[in-house]
């Protein structure tokens, strides 16, 4: 089959190396890829956002599969967009849309997780519009504070900070001066837990 993985990071090269070596992988394209993963596969100028490129792409080269390896095309329905184009032999690997907002914000994965009695930290979820609240709610909690961006950030959208007074500055730069740009648009503040961190990806 012909695979195009999705991206240009390093998660998508280990990707890409681990489907090179399958023997049902008779072509392997990335787009947009890297300097490294042109050893490995074809690599094509199409951001991973690109939905209609992307499907010209996969009908001109009769892609079977698409690995999507960034977060930012799940958020933005490419599962979805592929599910209605019904482009024949082709399949996406990856969540359907409602299903990346796990990832896509933090708001909702932690009202998921409250919703079906997943142990995660106490939180509050403020807007601009609810800065002297988000205030009151950091005094209510024993640092350090931590501010995470709702949306996707680019894996800098958490900050943790000791000090009381740079917490409710920071709190203010996200809301109303726009760090983060769109996505933090809500800021959720959570208790901090101690401890060892894991992520899983299945």
């Amino acid at each position: 089959m012909n695979v195009l993985i999705l991206g240009g990071g390093g998660r998508e090269h280990a990707l890409a190396w681990s489907i090179a070596k399958s023997e049902k992988c008779e072509q392997l394209y990335m787009a947009p890829g890297n300097a490294g993963t042109h050893q490995i596969a074809e690599n094509v100028p199409i951001a991973p956002t690109e939905f209609i490129q992307i499907k010209e792409f996969a009908e001109n080269k009769n892609i079977h599969l698409i690995v999507v390896g960034p977060e930012a095309p799940l958020v933005a329905g490419i599962k979805d967009f592929f599910v209605e184009a019904q482009v024949k032999d082709l399949q996406v690997l990856g969540p359907d849309k409602a299903s990346a907002m796990l990832e896509g914000s933090k708001d909702f994965a932690k009202q998921f997780m409250q919703e079906n009695d997943i142990p995660t930290a106490a939180y509050k979820t403020f807007t601009a519009d609810s800065l002297e609240n988000g205030k009151a709610f950091i005094d209510s909690l024993q640092p350090p504070y931590v501010l995470k961006a709702d949306g996707l950030a680019g894996g800098k959208g958490v900050l943790i900070i000791d000090d009381i007074d740079e917490a409710k500055n920071q709190l203010y730069e996200m809301l109303l001066h726009q760090k983060f740009g769109d996505a933090a648009q809500q800021v959720v503040i959570e208790e901090f837990l101690d401890g060892t961190e894991m992520s899983i990806f299945v």
